[in-house]
């Protein structure tokens, strides 16, 4: 389901867990952008020694300003324009990063051509292009943006979103309290093709961007958004970085705030990016499969959190779209809107839909506990369908997108 409420985590980072623990993969979909799984590093103490060494490296910067590095992800030329107009927009900050990152994600083309844009390039804010150092790919990449990061906050921004002149200013402004440790924005979608009129607001989740039920001011969130969103450095290498591809920022969300229980996770709508919405995210193809899909997945993404795991926003989105998006549905059509019914359809399907794929993720990691447990000569473990054997598949957000 969607990111409604609340929470995420990342690094050149150690996978928490027992010598061979494995980052979950995705599960391979007509529209999903990436398949295989991140693979952080193996060694903690370098990022851990680079982060206790940040404050004193950028003495440019006010005393009383955190130093901040922005990382932008991109894995395909196909979205070159739309790369371009991401790091534009962040080079023309009112608060300017300290430095930008972007990390391109096993594309040997696209890193040429990114480090011939802006290695060499005189802009306000120096731009470092480093290439994905792991198997993985979006939580891989970030990964490896962070470890060449050297701000005390790290902001991620998709390269298919454009930042507002104000959007590094207004996320940051919650760090001004010691016990803010994390803090997401608004991406707000900007249609390819048009808002189809049946697409239930709620679900906008769906391909990434803010929906109807977050909070409308500053405020404690679950699941913060993979497209805009921020971290203290130094929580981001406690917890090992990133460990998946398709709920990273799901992922993030849930291992800060069980580590750091005092602290406050925010969402902050001030902080808005427009978030580039293709014309096939909006089809009923799309929406079916990724509520089906992301469902699944998080399944054995919960299952990797051990006790971090809770389905707190899961419920609560389940509940408000139940009651507040039905009501809101149903006044559109007394103001004469006859799609509000349809999408007050959509909207419960959806969560049917959701719910089918929690219990086919349920079902998923049974049968891989039932096949770990197996004996010598009670026949072959079985592999999940899109992942390698011995690999816990978690099929999902190939867009960065968090769920409630």
């Amino acid at each position: 389901m969607p990111p409604g409420a609340p929470r995420r985590p990342g690094l050149r980072l150690a996978v928490p867990g027992p010598p061979g623990t494995r980052l979950a993969g995705a599960l391979p979909g007509p529209t999903d952008d990436r398949t295989a799984p991140p693979t952080p590093p193996a060694d903690l103490a370098p990022a851990v020694a680079h982060a206790a060494a940040v404050p004193g490296e950028l003495a440019h910067r006010r005393p009383a300003q955190p130093s901040v590095s922005v990382v932008i992800c991109a894995y395909t030329l196909d979205r070159w324009a739309l790369l371009d107009q991401a790091v534009t927009s962040v080079q023309r900050q009112r608060r300017r990063p300290d430095e930008v990152i972007v990390c391109i994600d096993h594309n040997d083309e696209l890193l040429a051509r990114a480090r011939e844009r802006w290695e060499d390039a005189a802009v306000p804010v120096p731009v470092q292009v480093v290439a994905n150092r792991y198997d993985g790919h979006l939580g891989s990449a970030r990964n490896t943006g962070v470890e060449h990061a050297s701000g005390d906050i790290v902001a991620f921004l998709d390269d298919d979103a454009a930042a507002s002149e104000d959007w590094l200013a207004a996320l940051l402004a919650p760090y001004e309290d010691p016990t803010v440790v994390a803090v997401g924005g608004a991406p707000l979608p900007r249609f390819g093709a048009g808002r189809p009129r049946w697409f239930p607001e709620g679900f906008q989740w769906v391909f990434g961007c803010a929906y109807r039920g977050l909070p409308t001011t500053r405020a404690p969130i679950a699941h913060l958004i993979g497209a805009s969103m921020s971290v203290r450095r130094r929580a981001l290498v406690e917890i090992g970085g990133f460990h998946s591809d398709d709920h990273d920022d799901m992922d993030l969300s849930h291992r800060v705030a069980h580590g750091r229980p005092g602290e406050q996770i925010l969402y902050e709508p001030a902080a808005v990016v427009s978030h580039f919405v293709p014309a096939h995210r909006v089809t009923w193809g799309y929406f079916w499969r990724r509520c089906f899909r992301v469902n699944r997945g998080k399944v054995a993404a919960f299952a990797s959190m051990g006790d971090a795991a809770n389905l707190r926003a899961e419920l609560a989105f389940v509940a408000r779209t139940l009651t507040l998006g039905s009501l809101a549905d149903l006044r559109d059509v007394a103001r004469g809107d006859p799609f509000g019914l349809v999408r007050l359809g959509a909207a419960v399907a959806g969560i049917a839909l959701a719910g089918a794929g929690n219990l086919a993720g349920r079902l998923d990691l049974a049968r891989r506990r039932v096949g770990r447990h197996r004996g010598p000569g009670r026949g072959p473990r079985r592999a999940t369908p899109g992942s390698a054997p011995g690999t816990a598949a978690a099929p999902g957000a190939g867009t960065g997108a968090a769920t409630p």
